[in-house]
């Protein structure tokens, strides 16, 4: 299954992490604080660990489950990026289908924080999607070379104004990474539905370990 590789925004992604690298921060903060600070606290962590730098998988997961998951809501990125099917899917083909995009998602971030050097993160603004309870926090990541847009789309719910807001998709030089992944979902989902693109997903990732 093809998949995103050799993507120009590679740099960009490395930066993802530190939004998607986010600890347990108050109910109340809004989600351009939430950006700003993650980034400066995480891109400092990747900085001063050698091993994520090297590209660790083991450090890079603890990093994941300590800090990433707590501020994304990973079962709608998963279902997003999975789309109608995922309503016919059972618990477990779910529970299966967030396992490994949260695998192959890992294994781009492992390429990516090896390029983490000097790049800060500066937020732009943040804008209301209409129609809905979802903001776009703009960000810019800056460094040595060419600055590279990075874009956060953040949720929370409707009938709860102090519900802490949720990641759940990234946006890195014009492309949103759940939407197209989406897109290459179609492909398996079409020849073999849930449990062909478990299979494709899982074989793609143990390919990327050896």
């Amino acid at each position: 299954m093809h998949m995103i590789q050799n993507l120009p925004f590679i740099r960009g992604a490395a930066l993802a992490v530190a939004v998607l690298s986010a600890p347990a921060w108050a109910q109340a903060t809004a989600p351009d604080a939430l950006v700003r600070q993650i980034s400066v606290d995480v891109i400092n962590a990747v900085k001063a660990d050698k091993a994520i730098q090297a590209g660790d998988m083991t450090r890079i997961s603890a990093l994941v489950d300590t800090k990433v998951m707590p501020s994304v809501n990973f079962e709608v990125a998963t279902r997003s990026a999975v789309g109608p099917q995922w309503r016919n899917a059972s618990a477990e083909q779910r529970t299966q289908l967030q396992t490994e995009f949260k695998t192959l998602l890992l294994r781009l971030y492992a390429g990516a924080l090896t390029q983490v050097k000097d790049q800060n993160v500066e937020v732009l603004k943040t804008l209301p999607t209409a129609g809905s309870t979802q903001v776009v926090v703009q960000t810019e990541v800056r460094g040595s070379g060419e600055p590279i847009k990075l874009d956060y789309r953040l949720d929370r719910p409707a009938n709860d104004a102090n519900a802490p807001w949720k990641i759940i998709d990234v946006n890195v030089g014009g492309i949103w990474l759940v939407q197209n992944y989406r897109s290459q979902f179609a492909t398996e989902l079409s020849k073999g539905g849930v449990d062909g693109l478990i299979k494709a997903l899982a074989e793609r990732n143990k390919s990327g370990a050896k």
